[in-house]
């Protein structure tokens, strides 16, 4: 993903976000230590995984005091091993603690989505599948998730409805057929990448006639998607998709087809176990 302004605009909006809705009216607990109380921490992380989200940490210790000091021991897309430190925060107590939760809330997410990715994307290397993500993000975190996708090594689908076609099996009943779908794509957004999901030969060869670019094979058999490849693939880019497993990669990518979209890399939400430890108090 292009960091971009419209990029680093997100970040600041989902940092605001996300801090208003822990702070509030303001850290009551806070107001227990002292003002003038500093102290060093470090952030580990409480299992192997890719880091992810350094952006946004430093945006949220910016939005809370600029005087805050990060030392980044590991950089972005780094394998972070267990229990070793990767981050050195200094500074005032009360702002540490006060940006802490958010934070750490933001780079567990990010690193596990990278950290999944990662997995994907290591288990078809030396093939040329490519591993696509999809739209099934958290609402309000999609340019995150997808940036972390992207950390980990595999690559963005469209970002939106706005930035390619995908034309699925209710835009084609809508508009009468294949043919009619994408020869009204063409009209309405000439350059724009056209891809249509098929359900089987025939319509694959359909969607090949009026012109498509790429062509999603939703559920297909890996025998009916090598058939696809060996029949079309000079023609086209084909697609795999449909509940996609890890076991699954290997197989498809021996079919010929060029991608092989996971939701699972954004959908299937967890979070890497991270800790802040104070080192020292004064």
């Amino acid at each position: 993903m292009t960091l971009d302004d419209h990029f680093h605009t997100s970040i600041i909006q989902q940092v605001d976000v996300a801090l208003k809705e822990d702070i509030g009216s303001g850290d009551i607990t806070a107001q227990l230590i002292p003002i003038e109380n500093t102290l060093t921490a470090n952030v580990i992380s409480r299992e192997p995984a890719v880091l992810c989200g350094t952006l946004w940490v430093e945006a949220v210790f910016t939005k809370i005091d600029r005087d805050v000091s990060l030392t980044w021991l590991a950089k972005e897309g780094d394998l972070l091993e267990a229990n070793k430190p990767f981050l050195v925060i200094k500074g005032s107590a009360r702002s540490i603690l006060t940006a802490e939760r958010t934070a750490l809330n933001f780079i567990q997410t990010l690193s596990y989505t990278a950290t999944v990715a990662r997995e994907y994307s290591d288990s078809v290397k030396g093939t040329n599948l490519t591993i696509l993500d999809t739209r099934k993000t958290i609402p309000g975190l999609r340019l995150a998730q997808k940036y972390a996708v992207t950390v980990g090594g595999a690559k963005n689908h469209r970002i939106g409805l706005y930035d390619a076609f995908l034309i699925k099996e209710n835009h084609i009943m809508a508009a009468g057929s294949i043919e009619k779908a994408v020869t009204m794509a063409k009209n309405i957004a000439p350059g724009k990448a056209i891809e249509v999901e098929t359900e089987n030969l025939d319509e694959v060869k359909q969607a090949v006639v009026a012109g498509a670019n790429i062509i999603m094979l939703d559920n297909f058999t890996l025998e009916d998607m090598t058939l696809a490849v060996q029949q079309y693939g000079s023609q086209v880019k084909f697609e795999a998709s449909g509940n996609m497993t890890k076991k699954d990669l290997l197989n498809v990518a021996h079919t010929g087809v060029d991608y092989i979209s996971i939701g699972a890399l954004t959908k299937h939400v967890n979070a890497i176990d991270l800790s802040l430890r104070v080192l020292e108090e004064c």
